[in-house]
């Protein structure tokens, strides 16, 4: 499993000419706004606000990009859905969105996070259909699941995955911030899609890591050891 060593927030991008040239394996996250990617970020990286959160929906405007052990980049999309955003700025949004998705070699791993408590959205819908067109790679992340209780976890799932027409060969992992539950499981489908991508990732001895995903047995069951 990796570990991280060094993060930093790297560039605010919005064209194709302010993309790092570098070549590492990139992770986009994409979802509504306020659904928590900001807070999953810094989760994920062990970091308390290297990603800003906000109490104020619809701030993140450009593809934000963070880079973790000068390994792998991390790119938060702007949150969709918030309606005090203009049409023209949703559909800038839109443009932007797309160009990444039909062009960026790096990307090897979509997240499509969807907060576990509601019914994807009609732009939720929008871009797993997106993803399915550019036969992009994709986890279908489920946070703030410490917000329902446990019993209620596989019958949201199966929402989720019913109202976007997921495929079974999508990963779903139950997320949270808090607690950091899927924390580790998401990090081994990350790690995987990169070795399935063809990339790897050096080790402190220079070495190829040996990727191994932890998941969970079934993807509609959650267990008491993930929490």
């Amino acid at each position: 499993m990796i570990k991280i060593k060094d993060t930093q927030f790297i560039i605010s991008a919005v064209r194709p000419d302010q993309y790092p040239a570098d070549g590492l394996p990139e992770i986009a996250l994409a979802g509504r706004s306020n659904v928590g990617k900001s807070s999953l970020i810094n989760k994920m990286i062990m970091r308390k606000n290297l990603a800003r959160t906000s109490s104020q929906p619809g701030k993140t405007q450009q593809l934000n990009y963070y880079r973790v052990n000068e390994d792998i980049y991390l790119v938060d999309f702007p949150g969709y859905g918030y309606a005090k955003v203009s049409k023209k700025q949703r559909e800038e949004f839109g443009v932007m969105i797309e160009r990444y998705l039909q062009s960026r070699d790096p990307l090897v791993l979509q997240l499509l996070v969807i907060d576990i408590r509601h019914e994807p959205s009609k732009d939720d819908q929008l871009m797993y259909q997106w993803l399915n067109h550019y036969e992009i790679p994709t986890c279908i992340v489920a946070t703030k699941a410490d917000k329902i209780p446990r019993s209620k976890w596989d019958k949201h799932l199966k929402m989720i995955k019913t109202t976007l027409g997921a495929s079974s060969k999508d990963r779903v992992v139950l997320f949270s911030s808090d607690t950091g539950l899927g924390r580790d499981e998401l990090w081994g489908h990350i790690l995987q899609a990169i070795e399935d991508a063809g990339m790897s990732l050096p080790n402190e001895d220079g070495a190829v890591e040996q990727v191994e995903a932890k998941v969970s047995p079934q993807l509609d069951e959650a267990t008491p050891e993930q929490l």
